[in-house]
């Protein structure tokens, strides 16, 4: 048994050390990055804000402002999509800090600094005079 023991050990040994070294010097994919937890709360915390700003376009009123002041409604959808989640972030609370009388003017407001901000940028092409 002893002399079992004795040739076993190091064999063991071995295929130990090479079955873990294979898995420490295996190459990171660069696109492989594990996300974090932080990560992972702040995308769904992007996604209801641009829940509540989506809730907020829908109303009917909001809807009529925006068309009488010649916004094209599909353009500010795909805009409000396109925004990085600080910017929604930051958007859903100003529509909800806006007081109960105002929130059509605020958020009308609100659409039009983030599509001049857009087209200053050069990421949009809507207003002919910030060019």
């Amino acid at each position: 048994m002893k002399k079992i023991y004795r040739i076993l050990s190091p064999l063991m040994i071995v295929a130990l050390v090479l079955g873990s070294v294979s898995v420490a010097a295996a190459p990171i994919a660069p696109g492989s990055d594990l996300i974090t937890t932080q990560a992972a709360l702040n995308a769904e915390h992007g996604q209801t804000n641009r829940e509540r700003i989506h809730d907020i376009l829908a109303r009917d009123d909001v809807r009529d402002q925006m068309i009488e002041q010649g916004v094209d409604l599909a353009e500010v959808e795909a805009r409000v999509a396109a925004l990085s989640d600080a910017e929604a972030a930051q958007m859903a609370d100003q529509l909800e800090q806006l007081p109960a009388g105002a929130s059509v003017v605020g958020a009308l407001f609100a659409v039009f600094v983030i599509l001049l901000v857009t087209d200053i940028l050069g990421l949009t092409n809507v207003f002919p005079f910030t060019r």
